[in-house]
């Protein structure tokens, strides 16, 4: 599959709503390379594939009910909406009564943060160290916190700021 194939992905009907969805929710992504569009979509067919059918039947006819409220709002399909129009459209309906359409947002929104925040560039640019092997990738057996379960410590002003809680609480010493 080279970097402008999308032969057999999931999303492949609404593809183009996708990745507004993903300029939307992440504004860097507007400046992706075709490169990183294949690895963003990669990676969410990847997470999909591990998702029943039904469900990747849902995400796509969400995509596809964005459309409604972006005519309605916009006179545009939401594809073709800049990323601001789409990122005010999502926010209104993620505010909406019901709340299937609330989850459909957070679920295209929490699909848009893997493609961006899976690429190798933009986690070295925050300084993400954490890796899939966890404390064992970084030379650590459990990491100095194995009640976290391999879990990175809190910053020093966290741990501090514990401490204080669990000294002016009776009893905290004993809770987790």
């Amino acid at each position: 599959m080279n970097a402008t194939s999308s032969a057999s992905h999931p999303l492949e009907p609404v593809l183009p709503a996708f990745r507004n969805v993903v300029r939307a929710a992440v504004p860097s992504a507007a400046g992706f390379t075709p490169e990183q569009w294949w690895r963003a979509e990669a990676a969410v067919a990847a997470a999909l594939a591990e998702r029943p059918p039904a469900v990747v039947r849902q995400i796509v006819l969400f995509h596809r009910v964005l459309n409604l409220p972006a005519l309605l709002m916009r006179a545009r399909p939401f594809a073709r909406l800049s990323a601001e129009d789409a990122r005010r459209v999502l926010e209104r309906l993620e505010r909406f009564p019901l709340l299937a359409i609330r989850r459909g947002v957070w679920g295209v929104r929490t699909l848009a943060f893997m493609a961006v925040y899976t690429q190798p560039e933009v986690r070295e640019r925050l300084g993400y160290a954490a890796r899939p092997g966890g404390w064992e990738v970084r030379g650590g057996v459990q990491g100095p916190w194995p009640e976290r379960a391999g879990a990175a410590p809190p910053e020093p002003h966290v741990t501090a700021l514990l401490e204080e809680v669990r000294q002016a609480t009776p009893g905290a010493e004993e809770a987790p």
